[in-house]
């Protein structure tokens, strides 16, 4: 397995708007991480070193941008999906014109699709897999900042394990659920149970805003942040 040390040195998943785009490249799949938009969102663009296919998650903001991230990982422009992680506006900003450009195929949680003003293609839940070539994706319901909230788990075996959890997690906390202590005890519930029982430390995460973390970082305060309820 890489370790941690390695993986910093190369990728530190550290972003600007308007700056360039950070690259992690594992055995079979390649993570570039952009920042979009006036409320600074993380874009992922996945591509498979094997097949070519691509997935882009979260269509937040500036479509030019989002297209000159797909032409890094293919001049061709191809994308082949496009990942919401929620509905929530700033996380769907450029998601009709990038499907319109592309003919990429929509994925969202099923019980945020009809907030989501593009149609998803293909509606998701817990415990669903989606490819991008030869890479498998676990989804994983997170239950809380909106109803239909999605992870998604690349196992990468000797890479290790990466998740994408848009704004559920985040270094120093869960996402925010408006002082809903219903909505909270259902988000840090579902973090604790299907990412951090689940996950090893090493595990690196992508959150929709904001620098990354790992698993083993945030593990120790998850009490804590049950404790202060946000």
């Amino acid at each position: 397995m890489v370790s941690m040390s390695t993986l910093r040195k190369q990728y530190t998943g550290s972003v600007t708007v308007g700056g360039e785009s950070d690259v992690r490249t594992l055995g079979s799949l390649v993570i570039r991480k952009a920042s979009v938009g006036p409320l600074d969102n993380n874009a992922y663009l996945l591509t498979c070193r094997v097949s070519g296919a691509q997935l882009l998650i979260d269509a937040a903001a500036d479509a030019p941008r989002l297209m000159r991230l797909i032409r890094e990982g293919s001049p061709t422009s191809r994308l082949d999906s496009i990942l919401t992680t929620h509905s929530h506006h700033d996380h769907v900003g450029a998601l009709a014109q990038m499907r319109a450009a592309t003919q990429a195929k929509t994925f969202a949680g099923a019980k945020d699709a009809p907030e989501i003003p593009t149609p998803t293609d293909v509606p998701l839940s817990n415990g669903d897999t989606i490819r991008v070539g030869v890479n498998d994706l676990e989804i994983v319901s997170l239950r809380g900042h909106t109803p239909g909230s999605i992870a998604v788990i690349y196992w990468g075996q000797a890479d290790g394990t990466h998740v994408f959890t848009g704004d559920s997690l985040f270094p120093g906390g869960v996402g925010a659920t408006q002082g809903d202590s219903e909505r909270f005890t259902s988000l840090i519930n579902d973090v604790d149970t299907r990412l951090f029982q689940v996950l090893p430390d090493e595990t690196w995460v992508y959150p929709g805003h904001g620098e990354d973390t790992t698993i083993g970082a945030e593990r120790p305060h998850l009490d804590e942040w049950r404790e202060r309820g946000w």
